[in-house]
């Protein structure tokens, strides 16, 4: 049973599932990072990122846990981990499994051909050869007019805007931008703050009754 108020599944596995970050490591490297996920203010777990980078391949892990509680009681559950491997701006493989609350998930794909093979819970579905996630370590990403969603296997139509620097509050002179499109049949918007460089610093939505989901770099 959902608990009403917490993230809408499709929202929460737009922004926390299979994106790591930060500008292209050197070669042979190996970068992490921690994000603190709250919402409306209140933590509610961690994204962790690892992204290795060797040859022409990069290796990303993704690893999410949240939990919100409700009188002293956990009244929502969502684990994530997905592992990625890209060439250049191309994914070419995908496995993720995705604890949404007790309902599991796994999704699977590859390069095959001249398309990239997805599988969802054994429904395959073919794709273009250069398929993307919501990996926002990867600048390309501000380029994006399709997105693939690890968890649930959706390739959804996005368009990125750019709003300038930010004039005020926490990330005042930094880039800020808003990917917008549609999941799950519902609308969706993110808002991502990004360093000159590219680095991604943080992240925010709504969920689909207006709590604020934000994810703050540790």
């Amino acid at each position: 049973m959902r608990f009403s108020g917490v993230p809408h599944r499709t929202l929460l596995s737009l922004v926390a599932a299979c994106c790591a970050l930060g500008a292209t490591a050197s070669s042979g490297s190996m970068r992490e990072w921690r994000f603190n996920v709250s919402l409306d203010g209140k933590p509610i777990g961690e994204h962790r990122f690892v992204l290795h980078e060797f040859d022409d391949k990069v290796e990303v892990t993704s690893e999410a846990n949240f939990r919100v509680r409700f009188l002293f009681i956990d009244a929502y559950r969502y684990e994530h981990r997905a592992h990625e491997m890209w060439r250049g701006d191309c994914l070419e493989r995908l496995d993720a499994r995705t604890d949404d609350n007790g309902e599991e998930i796994f999704i699977s794909g590859e390069r095959a051909g001249r398309g990239f093979r997805v599988t969802t819970d054994g429904v395959v579905a073919g794709l273009e050869l250069c398929v993307q996630t919501f990996a926002y370590w990867n600048p390309r990403i501000l380029d994006a007019t399709r997105l693939l969603n690890p968890q649930t296997g959706e390739y959804l139509p996005v368009q990125m805007r750019a709003l300038g620097r930010d004039a005020s509050g926490e990330f005042q002179g930094v880039q800020h931008y808003r990917l917008s499109g549609e999941g799950g049949g519902r609308p969706m918007q993110i808002d991502l703050w990004y360093t000159d460089a590219h680095e991604w610093l943080a992240l925010e939505s709504r969920t689909p009754d207006g709590r604020r989901l934000r994810y703050s770099k540790k």
